[in-house]
Formats: C-alpha cells, sequence, structure tokens
C-alpha cells in the first residue's frame, strides 16, 4: 500500500522519535589486571609446593550477571544503571586470582588443569561467598573460603576471610577498582595462609 505525503511524514516523524529516545549503550566494566597491593606480599616458602588452583571458582547464582550490582533502598541489590561487566565475574574471578597468586609466589603457581607431565601439585579451592558493595555504598565486601590439599589427598589446611576495602571516590570506576583490591586482599590472604607448606619431602 502506498501511504500519501502526510501519512509517510507522520511515520517518519514517529521513527526519528523513537530513535531520539533509545537508551545509550551500557558502558562496559573490566576488572583490571594490576591492582596495588593493600597489604604486605606474602613471603614465599624457600621450596614452595606447586598449586593447582581447581576450576570453577564457586561464586554465588546471584553474581552470575553482567550487571553491577549495588545496595538498593530495601535490603537487597540491584543493577547499577548504565554499566555492566564486560567479563562474567566467573571468569574474571579465577583469571585474577591466578594472576596475583602467580605474583605472590612465582614459579609455584598456581597452575591451572592439565599440569605439565611429571608435575605434581597441591590442589587449590576457593569458594566467594560474597562479593558485593555494602549497603552504604562505603566499601566493597568479600567473603570467601578455600581449601588446600596435596596431590594425595593429605588436607593441609582449610581457611576463610572477611575482607572490607574502602571505596575510594565515587563513581562505577571507583566501585570496580575497590571490587579488584578485594581479590587482590583474598589472594594475599591465600599465600601468606599456606606460605610455610613445602613440598613434600623438602
Amino acid at each position: 500500500m502506498k501511504l500519501g505525503p502526510r501519512a509517510a511524514l507522520a511515520v517518519a516523524m514517529l521513527l526519528l522519535a523513537g530513535c531520539g529516545s533509545a537508551p545509550p549503550p551500557d558502558r562496559l566494566l573490566r576488572l583490571p589486571l594490576a591492582a596495588a597491593a593493600a597489604t604486605p606480599s606474602a613471603a614465599a616458602s624457600p621450596a614452595p609446593e606447586p598449586w593447582l588452583l581447581v576450576l570453577p571458582v564457586a561464586v554465588p547464582s546471584y553474581l552470575d550477571t553482567s550487571a553491577l550490582l549495588v545496595p538498593d533502598p530495601g535490603a537487597g541489590l540491584a543493577p547499577l544503571p548504565g554499566v555492566r561487566w564486560a567479563e562474567p565475574l566467573r571468569d574474571a574471578v579465577p583469571r585474577l586470582l591466578r594472576h596475583d597468586l602467580a605474583q605472590l609466589r612465582g614459579d609455584a603457581g598456581p597452575w591451572t588443569a592439565p599440569l605439565p607431565p611429571g608435575l605434581t601439585a597441591a590442589r587449590l579451592r576457593v569458594e566467594l561467598l560474597a562479593f558485593e558493595a555494602e549497603a552504604d555504598g562505603a566499601a566493597v565486601r568479600l567473603a570467601a573460603r578455600w581449601s588446600l590439599a596435596r596431590a594425595d589427598g593429605s588436607a593441609l589446611q582449610a581457611a576463610r576471610a572477611e575482607l572490607r576495602v574502602p571505596v575510594a571516590g565515587a563513581g562505577p570506576d571507583a566501585l570496580v577498582l575497590a571490587h579488584r583490591q578485594a581479590l587482590r586482599q583474598l589472594a594475599e590472604r591465600i599465600a601468606m595462609t599456606h606460605a610455610g607448606a613445602a613440598a613434600p619431602g623438602r
């Protein structure tokens, strides 16, 4: 059906109005690779046993979202408008933990499977229990537990940590940086807890 001049003009105006009201695309935020150490680096033992970071690192199901969650006026969490994670936290958390632990432990890892032929390693399992901004938005809270067991299955130690990192500044960038520093502090806590775990027979 052919539209008359007035009808065609009306359709064009509606299309333009629709385009003008479209919200801007979300800004993608990514946890940076580098993070300033908030606590002293762990002192590695003279002959640390290699570690294998067992994947996946468990994260709470509510974090399985691309939204950057912030406290809402009630008792829950709500997505921060206009921004979202560029990488799922279930992928970012193990990637950054491995990076930080490798800096702290050097050649002792942690590795991820598959291990090189002939290499045995203690199994490190990590679970995040909470990873979010506090109700007042002034800090990021991270709660985690982990366990370390030698390749033969003998337990070395199980531990947990409750960390609180202040948000320095306003806006989503400051919130992202606080999330990153919390992960760095977790890696430092894990490395320091097991710093004396030398390789068997050494």
